[in-house]
């Protein structure tokens, strides 16, 4: 499983011109699922991103997480991110997972991400996304478990 995860000050995300998810503060998080995941991976990655401490204090120091200034977050499904570049100009996304076991992995990383206290909005999985990221800092952190 691996992840993008960007501190947002406004995160949007459209499919054929209708908005299908939007937060203020928080997190846009692209998320890739690969073969061999499943639930407890998921549970372990939101337990990193929960405890992720990247909101500035009342010093602008990175001490709080998205869950302490109270924000929010986008899961954007990218199975782009297991794209493998080594040969040819033309990515292969064979090691992506089938849609079959991603689609319900992402709508469970949701749903634990809400239950840890940051409430989530999905993309809509399988569709042509249009993403509006408003990146604060620019703070862009990748995680793989």
């Amino acid at each position: 499983m691996r992840a993008v995860v960007q501190r947002v000050t406004h995160g949007k995300v459209s499919v054929d011109g209708r908005s299908v998810a939007e937060i203020g503060l928080g997190l846009v998080i692209l998320l890739g699922i690969g073969p061999g995941d499943e639930k407890e991976k998921a549970r372990a990655l939101v337990r990193k991103i929960s405890m992720l401490r990247i909101f500035g204090d009342a010093d602008d120091k990175m001490n709080l997480s998205c869950k302490d200034v109270g924000g929010q977050a986008i899961v954007v499904s990218q199975f782009t991110l297991y794209a493998d570049t080594r040969r040819g100009n033309r990515p292969s996304f064979t090691e992506a997972a089938p849609p079959d076991l991603a689609r319900p992995l992402c709508d469970r990383f949701a749903q634990l991400l809400t239950e840890a206290g940051i409430p989530a909005q999905q993309g809509e999985f399988g569709a042509y996304m249009q993403v509006q990221i408003e990146n604060d800092g620019p703070v862009t952190i990748v995680f793989e478990i």
